[in-house]
């Protein structure tokens, strides 16, 4: 296709995943599911498991394969827009009361889930096609691996900022773990990477990488209170520029070692100044990436995916095993670390209910997975098949744990000082959890995901 007939084609194919986006998610929102599910459940829909199996020439005519990359670039924006957020809402010295526990849960977050998955993939790699002719099994597994370690950090954000969790225990401490678990998953996939190209280059490119951006995020915040002083005297165009500049500097450079943009453009958004002027830039700046290009990502992915190939047996029975590994690996290993932290029954179920979400972060690897031709077509599905259960089922169990301890008195313990680390400032609406029902649902902020 020529640039002129990609600029229309592009047009119509924004429209209509807006359109069916925001249909699914009015749809899911009726069952209690936050809009980042049915933005996944809409990808999925415009893509060969729905509408290429129903009406195959019009997924070919409003998704050409010329027009995919556009759709890919563009839905990057709104990745590292909706990052950026998540960092600049996180709040780490909000999680030092939590440290201690919230680092043996995310070890055993990590480490209990990547061994299932490496294991389930190792065995059943005669029975399925998981990973290119070309690609060593050990590589396909250690990356089946840390799919399933991952934790959707931002949503789990979300849901703690829409349900009035901000000041619960278990809300920072998913949070502190939920950071650490994504920070470490990037720098595991990074190293898979290295393994699949036979070469320590590129791991070795992302440790001294993340070297500097660390020593650089260092230096910016020893620098903020000038920068945020400095930013109330110029222009909200200027500030707005200022913001885009840096955040799309940070993806940049982190996509450049190996990292993956959207850890640059958390780690800018935890370190990045605060001010008045500073808030209104990046409050202008988030919906336009959440509500028009984050969605595009969404879809590229269900471009991706073909559930047609579930049919094969063997491939569903593998995609069951991969569920019951996500869910045990996640769930289960984060349940028994948090109870053998010390916390009580109460916190360590949602703890572990929070961290088993994958949602966003899980089709971020593995669309870089299939990206580099790390795994096959039916691996990939496979993979969304988890990154689907593991998000649908969050916000239901904890509704029902909700309602299970709504009689048993006050909710989990709070943390001392409130705050949940990061899950966004309380405002008017948002007085965090009512009196004995804890996680009760409240009201949404404007532009909240």
């Amino acid at each position: 296709m020529s640039t002129t007939e990609l600029a229309p084609a592009f047009f119509l194919a924004v429209v209509v995943i807006l359109l069916v986006c925001r249909a699914t998610g009015r749809v899911l929102r009726l069952f209690g599911q936050p809009p980042v599910v049915g933005e996944m459940v809409a990808g999925v829909l415009l893509g060969p498991s729905a509408l290429g199996l129903l009406a195959p020439g019009v997924e070919d005519a409003l998704f050409p394969q010329d027009l995919r990359p556009v759709l890919y670039t563009a839905g990057q924006i709104g990745l590292v827009i909706f990052m950026f957020r998540a960092g600049y809402e996180f709040r780490p010295d909000h999680i030092r009361p939590v440290a201690r526990p919230a680092a043996v849960v995310s070890a055993a977050g990590i480490v209990v889930p990547l061994g299932l998955g490496a294991a389930l993939a190792l065995t059943g790699r005669d029975a399925v096609d998981i990973s290119p002719p070309d690609v060593s099994p050990a590589v396909s597994a250690l990356f089946v691996g840390v799919t399933l370690a991952i934790t959707a950090f931002p949503m789990l954000a979300r849901i703690i900022t829409e349900r009035g969790l901000t000041g619960s225990r278990f809300g920072a401490l998913s949070l502190a773990a939920g950071a650490l678990d994504d920070a470490v998953a990037w720098v595991l996939l990074a190293g898979v990477l290295s393994l699949d190209r036979g070469s320590a280059g590129p791991f070795a490119e992302v440790v001294a990488g993340t070297a500097g951006l660390v020593l650089v995020l260092v230096l910016v915040v020893r620098g903020r209170e000038r920068v945020a002083a400095l930013a109330e005297r110029r222009s909200p165009d200027e500030v707005l520029l200022a913001t885009v500049a840096v955040l799309f500097l940070a993806a940049w450079y982190t996509d450049e070692i190996g990292l993956y943009a959207v850890f640059g453009a958390f780690s800018v958004g935890v370190c990045f100044p605060r001010s008045p002027a500073i808030d209104r830039a990046v409050d202008t700046l988030t919906p336009v990436g959440s509500a028009v290009f984050l969605p595009l990502f969404f879809t590229y992915s269900g471009l991706n995916t073909d559930f047609g190939l579930l049919v094969d047996a063997a491939v569903l029975w593998f995609a069951a095993g991969c569920v019951l590994a996500a869910v045990a690996g996640k769930f289960g290993a984060c349940w028994l670390a948090s109870r053998w932290a010390g916390e009580n029954q109460a916190v360590a179920l949602r703890v572990g209910t929070l961290m088993n979400a994958r949602g966003l972060m899980q089709l971020i690897a593995i669309n870089i997975g299939l990206a580099e031709g790390i795994v096959s077509p039916p691996m990939f599905s496979v993979l969304v098949v988890v990154a689907l259960v593991t998000t649908v089922m969050a916000t239901p169990v904890l509704s029902w744990l909700d309602r299970r301890d709504a009689h048993r008195g006050p909710p989990p313990a709070t943390v001392p000082g409130g705050g949940a680390g990061g899950a966004g400032k309380p405002g008017p609406d948002h007085d965090g959890p009512r009196a004995g029902v804890p996680g009760t649902a409240i009201p949404r902020r404007a532009g909240e995901r």
